[in-house]
C-alpha cells in the first residue's frame, strides 16, 4: 500500500478543493485558498483534493479554473497573471497558496492533487517530488499525469495515482465485458479510480465496478457527493472514498456510521 493511503482507514474524506463552510463563505472565503484547506484540516480531514495551475511567471498555484472570472470576476486566465497579482487576488478571498506552501505548511496532510494544465505538469512534479509518500497526483490527461508522475518519481519512490479519462473508460469497457484480465491490463500502475457516480446517462460506479477494482487492489474514490444519503450508498456498495465539498458533513457520516452497531443478524 502507497504510505498515501496510510493517513486513515477508508473510507476516506476528500475535501474537495478545501472546505468553506455557509459562514466562511458569507466572509468571502473561496475554494482552493488558504483559508479553505486550513478549515479542512480543523475539520479533522486527513485528506484535501486540489487543482493546480502555473503563473505566467512559473509558480505552480492550487486553483481549478483555466481563468479566474468565477472565483474573483477578473477574466485573465491564470497563465497570463504573475504571483503577486494573483496573491493580491486572493488577499481578501482566504489567501492564495501555492503547491509548494500547502505541502510544506501542512505536513500533517494528504494531498491529492489534479494537474490541470500541461504546463504544470512538469513544475508540479518537481515539487510533489519531495513528498511522494503523502500526495496522489492525477490528471483527466492521462499523458499530463505521467508526465507529472515522471518529474514527480526520485528512484523508487513515487507519489501514488488515480486513472485518466482513457484509462478510466479502458476499465468500465472491461467491466461491461466482464473481464478481469482487461481491466488488470486497463488499471497498471493505477492506485485507485476517482470517478462521478454517473456520467450523464451512463452509470460508473456500481457494487460490480468497485468489486473488480477492489479485486484487483484498486480504491474507488467517487466525487463529487454532498448529499448526507448519497454517501451512505455509496459506502454501502463499499467505495473507499468520498470527494465532498462538504468534509464536515462527510466526517459525520463516516463517524455515524463507525459508531453504530450491526443491526441483529447483520
Amino acid at each position: 500500500m502507497h504510505p498515501w493511503f496510510t493517513a486513515s482507514a477508508p473510507p476516506r474524506v476528500l475535501a474537495h478543493r478545501g472546505l468553506v463552510t455557509a459562514t466562511d463563505a458569507a466572509d468571502g472565503i473561496v475554494e482552493n485558498s488558504f483559508a479553505a484547506v486550513t478549515s479542512a484540516h480543523a475539520a479533522g480531514a486527513a485528506y484535501v483534493e486540489s487543482d493546480c495551475h502555473i503563473t505566467s511567471d512559473g509558480e505552480v498555484v492550487l486553483f481549478h479554473d483555466v481563468d479566474l472570472r468565477r472565483v474573483t470576476g477578473d477574466p485573465r486566465p491564470i497563465a497570463h497573471v504573475t504571483l503577486q497579482e494573483l496573491d493580491d487576488l486572493m488577499s481578501s478571498r482566504g489567501g492564495l497558496v501555492t503547491l509548494r506552501q500547502a505541502l510544506e505548511t501542512f505536513p500533517g496532510l494528504r494531498f491529492n492533487i489534479d494537474v490541470k494544465a500541461a504546463a504544470a505538469a512538469v513544475p508540479a512534479g518537481r515539487i510533489i517530488a519531495a513528498h511522494a509518500e503523502r500526495v496522489l497526483l492525477t490528471s483527466f490527461d492521462d499523458d499530463r499525469r505521467h508526465t507529472a508522475l515522471r518529474a514527480a518519481t526520485v528512484g523508487s519512490a513515487r507519489p501514488a495515482t488515480s486513472a485518466g479519462s482513457r484509462t478510466v473508460a479502458r476499465f468500465l469497457a472491461a467491466a461491461s465485458l466482464r473481464s478481469i484480465t482487461m481491466a488488470r491490463r486497463a488499471l497498471v500502475g493505477v492506485d485507485a479510480l476517482q470517478v462521478p457516480e454517473r456520467q450523464g446517462p451512463m452509470r460508473i460506479v456500481s457494487p460490480r465496478s468497485v468489486e473488480l477494482a477492489h479485486a484487483l487492489g484498486v480504491e474507488v474514490h467517487v466525487w463529487t457527493v454532498n448529499d448526507a444519503a448519497r454517501m451512505s450508498t455509496l459506502l454501502d456498495w463499499g467505495v473507499d472514498g468520498i470527494v465532498t465539498d462538504v468534509a464536515d458533513v462527510a466526517l459525520d457520516v463516516v463517524a455515524t456510521r463507525s459508531s453504530t452497531p450491526p443491526r441483529a443478524g447483520g
